[in-house]
């Protein structure tokens, strides 16, 4: 994962803003200031399990996979969301909650069936004034925080009543029907059962007796009655491939997603839950990462030391090897193993970040250099990664460069839609750069697209920028 790495009281897991992008860590947390217990969290191995679950069903939905954003909710509770824009959000606690991967791809297909439906933007609650606007800021915020800038991030959702909205997305129980009739298509049509879907409804049917307040949020705003999972039932029994079970790297890679989410949500529980008598690689790996959580780093690394031997080419475990001895103040052992993650998985932005990021904090200005390419490789890669900008300001800042850094910053804020800030910092950098070069217009341009003030028309106008019409 990314996450951030050192956490500082203002950075703390779940609870506060990730102000600033010193550090990142395999798993990166992007927390929102709206609430304590929730963020967002970035993993590229957690991700890619999600994707490689949910790609197939986004297909057979119609949707080109690489459009739909999956978002990783750091929130023990149970829950899952559809937002219009595209965004398919998961909680940490749901996915813990599953049993099998069919379990969860049956929510994840529920969800795209929302989607397919276009239900995020037509739930009755939208017609109440004012909840059309909020979803569209919450979905900038969303995106703003997930492409690491949470501090515009957390403005955005907390304009929006992020917490207030999601709760109000309520679907009709017609929605409801809808969704679940579409989710068992998409199974079936990429050849897999519906049943995980009814099972996981199955073991939360006695939400229904319950208060509407007492629900699990998922069930708040997807109404659960036993007339929909026996329609459900119906519906999939009947289907050709009913009786298709998981594969083996399925249900490999769903353990390791859950024991690495235990690991670091965790860690305490986790020592207990994953036995030292149990010597599968999740246990293992989840014990290694609540070592690492738990303020143990030579347990932890000794663990995953072993690991590498076993799986020389996993990427990941050298990402939080790596990780762990640049949250430890060893940064110079840092480098080899994060070296490695990325010769392992070069099509990895987060991996180049984490690795730029330790190269621009090593004492050696040809060092800073080199994780300047690393970071613009990641931009390159992942265009929207705002906390690969922000330690690219911070090592040109490191040479010297002000303007490049202050164009950078901005670069940051414009990739996420923060265009107020983003403005302000284009205008600082056309100060500090060279007039006329490819970096200064660039910061013209964003100037121009970030809905400039008069009075940065008329600067603009009065060097020859603009046409003062």
């Amino acid at each position: 994962m990314t996450l951030s790495a050192r956490r500082r009281p203002v950075r703390s897991f779940g609870r506060a803003a990730l102000l600033s992008a010193a550090l990142l860590t395999p798993f990166t947390a992007l927390p929102a200031r709206a609430q304590d217990g929730l963020s967002l969290l970035r993993d590229t191995e957690i991700e890619a399990i999600l994707h490689h679950e949910a790609d197939p069903i986004f297909e057979a939905a119609g949707f080109e996979p690489k459009n739909i954003r999956i978002l990783l909710v750091g929130d023990k509770e149970l829950n899952a969301f559809a937002t219009p824009g595209l965004q398919l959000g998961l909680n940490s606690g749901l996915i813990l909650q599953t049993e099998n991967p069919n379990q969860l791809k049956g929510v994840i297909a529920h969800e795209t069936g929302h989607l397919a439906g276009g239900h995020p933007s037509r739930s009755g609650e939208l017609t109440k004034a004012g909840l059309k606007p909020m979803l569209l800021t919450m979905g900038l915020g969303l995106l703003a925080m997930v492409a690491g800038a949470p501090d515009a991030g957390a403005a955005l959702l907390t304009s929006s009543g992020y917490f207030g909205t999601l709760g109000a997305l309520g679907y009709s129980r017609e929605q409801e029907g809808r969704a679940d009739q579409a989710a068992a298509g998409f199974l079936e049509k990429t050849g897999q059962s519906g049943k995980g879907l009814v099972d996981f409804f199955d073991n939360f049917r006695y939400q229904e007796v319950f208060d509407q307040s007492r629900r699990f949020p998922y069930f708040q705003s997807h109404p659960l009655s036993s007339e929909r999972i026996e329609l459900l039932r119906t519906k999939v029994e009947h289907l050709s491939h009913y009786d298709a079970i998981d594969k083996p790297d399925e249900i490999a890679e769903h353990a390791i997603m859950k024991a690495k989410l235990d690991g670091f949500l965790n860690p305490a529980q986790t020592l207990i839950k994953y036995k030292e008598t149990d010597t599968s690689y999740p246990a293992r790996y989840a014990r290694a990462i609540a070592y690492y959580q738990t303020k143990d780093p030579d347990r932890a690394i000794k663990l995953i030391d072993a690991l590498i031997v076993e799986q020389p080419t996993n990427a990941y475990l050298y990402e939080l090897k790596g990780q762990i001895l640049f949250e430890f103040a060893r940064t110079k052992e840092a480098e080899e193993p994060q070296r490695k993650s990325v010769e392992l998985k070069p099509d990895a932005p987060l991996l180049r970040v984490n690795l730029g990021q330790t190269l621009i904090n090593l004492d050696d200005p040809k060092k800073v250099d080199e994780g300047i390419t690393e970071l613009k490789k990641a931009i390159l890669q992942e265009d929207d990664n705002a906390v690969a900008y922000r330690l690219l300001a911070e090592a040109y800042d490191k040479r010297g460069d002000d303007g490049l850094a202050r164009l950078a910053t901005a670069e940051g804020y414009f990739s996420v839609g923060a265009e107020k800030e983003a403005r302000v910092f284009a205008m600082r950098a056309r100060e500090l750069l060279e007039k006329n070069t490819v970096e200064w217009r660039r910061a013209t341009d964003i100037v121009l697209a970030s809905e400039p003030t008069n009075d940065d028309l008329k600067q603009l106008a009065r060097e020859g920028s603009i046409n003062p019409r």
